[in-house]
């Protein structure tokens, strides 16, 4: 694509595409989120783009002005599912509890997107949205300006980083993923008593534990960390929530 793009006003495609419907930004995000899930990141080309809306692909440049444009709505589109349905209960750790599981787990359920777009900064409406949304669950909580932002990201960091690692083994073809499973039982499995006793005594559990996410218990982790950092474990007064601006 080239850094053309016409004016939100006027982006509007005047005749339906092939298959009958009219361009929008959110259905050219929606099919591509639906090519990369199907045929992975070689899938966000403007050709495979175009022939799955039924457009000429010279009509994206309506709406996006290059192909990391695009990519930025992709990373957006996983930020506003996050979101989608979630009300602050006004208790800080539920509701970073809630937070947390919902990023992980809105790109772990696009995981071939994710590879692509969990480590970018989008400066778009979604994201905007979730970072004000946790910085007042952090401050509405209690946690003072600086503790706040520290806090905000060390949790956004662990959350996608965990989404990245899990969404990758997700995408792994079925052989390979199924191979690396197979690594517990073949060789963690058969390893002795006499040179590994902490594996051998373990191993019941750890192979069962490393069937699924560490993030959950990473959070939790987490969540019991900021409980001994806020200003009330000390027994002081709680500070003033928001500074003066």
């Amino acid at each position: 694509m080239s850094a053309r793009v016409v004016p939100e006003g006027s982006r509007q495609r005047r005749r339906p595409t092939k298959q009958g419907a009219v361009l929008s930004e959110r259905l050219i995000v929606d099919t591509a989120l639906r090519l990369v899930a199907q045929h992975g990141a070689e899938a966000l080309s403007v050709r495979r783009l175009g022939a799955a809306l039924g457009a000429d692909p010279s009509a994206l440049y309506r709406y996006f002005r290059n192909t990391d444009a695009l990519l930025l709505a992709i990373c957006d589109e996983i930020i506003g599912r996050a979101q989608e349905g979630w009300e602050a209960s006004g208790d800080w750790r539920t509701d970073l509890r809630a937070m947390g599981m919902r990023i992980h787990g809105s790109y772990v359920s696009q995981p071939q997107a994710a590879l692509l777009a969990a480590h970018r900064t989008t400066g778009r409406p979604n994201e905007t949205g979730a970072v004000e949304k946790i910085l007042g669950i952090l401050r509405d909580g209690g946690f003072p300006d600086p503790l706040a932002v520290r806090v905000y990201h060390a949790f956004v960091d662990q959350a996608l980083a965990f989404a990245a690692q899990d969404a990758a083994a997700s995408a792994l073809p079925k052989a390979a993923g199924e191979a690396d499973t197979e690594v517990w039982g073949d060789v963690y499995g058969r390893l002795p008593t006499e040179t590994h006793p902490n594996i051998a005594a373990t191993y019941p559990l750890l192979v069962a534990d490393m069937r699924d996410s560490g993030y959950p218990f990473a959070l939790e982790l987490m969540l019991t960390a900021l409980e001994t950092l806020h200003p009330d474990a000390a027994g002081h007064p709680r500070k003033a929530r928001r500074q003066a601006p």
